[in-house]
């Protein structure tokens, strides 16, 4: 699919990568409506973007299910038609354990990263399943739902739920004969304020942090140019990579080098 001229809903776009997939889909002359909680955020990336009538911005709580049942005629007034989706928006687990999280806390995790994501898909589905030449479809997942990471269970499971609603998804419409082409994005650690602020909650200097992690725009350009040629999975970064190739060859090796990585720091006033 090209980008030009073409209508994206970006998640998230806020801040972090979100922020950063839409602009670079306004650089190369696309068209975004970008949503997310903060309308500050949304400001802000207006003011960077400088796109006009490229841009449209919408406040939107994901996991209200009546607002995200809103946006996708919302988007139709504001560019006439949605060719892409991409499902950037959720939020990270405070290092709780399984048992010890806030069941409220737990919730609002699996509202945001799971249902909020599935609602959304499922709203703009129809439109996307409109184009003639097919549209595009792009869910984040991550490290953790490969890959158990201490201090993250609900995080993890509300990433594999959705990784393994995309993959379903996806068979549903090779039945169907869609165009429509799901991809499911696996990120490991990108840079983001998301990021600086676990590391600064697990005491890791950040020069540390930083070297490991990778830039958000890198990430965002590998999420944009993977999910236009309708690639199924794709993991991004050099730990998701690691941790990839480990559960391969042994499911065992990579809990364990997960749990040697983080566990010292999330465990640690216990």
């Amino acid at each position: 699919m090209k980008i030009q001229d073409s209508v994206f809903v970006v998640t998230g776009a806020g801040n972090g990568i979100g922020r950063c997939v839409a602009l670079e889909l306004l650089s190369r002359g696309g068209r975004v409506a970008a949503a997310d909680l903060s309308d500050t955020g949304l400001a802000d990336l207006a003011a960077e973007a400088a796109a006009g009538s490229r841009l449209s911005t919408h406040v939107l709580n994901v996991a209200d299910s009546a607002a995200v049942a809103e946006l996708p005629a919302q988007v139709v007034a504001a560019h006439g038609q949605v060719d892409g989706l991409f499902n950037i928006a959720g939020i990270a687990q405070n290092f709780e354990s399984a048992a010890g999280i806030p069941e409220a806390r737990m919730q609002q995790i699996l509202d945001v990263n799971f249902y909020g994501t599935v609602g959304l898909t499922r709203a703009f589905l129809p439109l996307l399943e409109a184009r003639p030449e097919g549209g595009v479809v792009m869910v984040t997942a991550s490290l953790a739902a490969m890959v158990p990471v201490p201090g993250a269970a609900t995080y993890g499971a509300s990433k594999a739920a959705v990784a393994a609603f995309a993959y379903g998804l996806k068979q549903d419409l090779r039945n169907a004969k869609s165009k429509v082409t799901v991809t499911t994005v696996l990120p490991g650690t990108i840079w983001t304020d998301l990021v600086r602020e676990s590391a600064q909650t697990l005491g890791t200097p950040e020069i540390v942090a930083k070297a490991f992690a990778m830039r958000a725009e890198k990430a965002a350009h590998r999420m944009i140019e993977t999910t236009l040629k309708g690639r199924g999975r794709v993991v991004i970064g050099k730990d998701a990579h690691v941790y990839d190739v480990l559960g391969r060859l042994s499911t065992n090796l990579a809990e364990r080098m997960s749990y040697l990585q983080v566990a010292s720091f999330v465990y640690r006033d216990r």
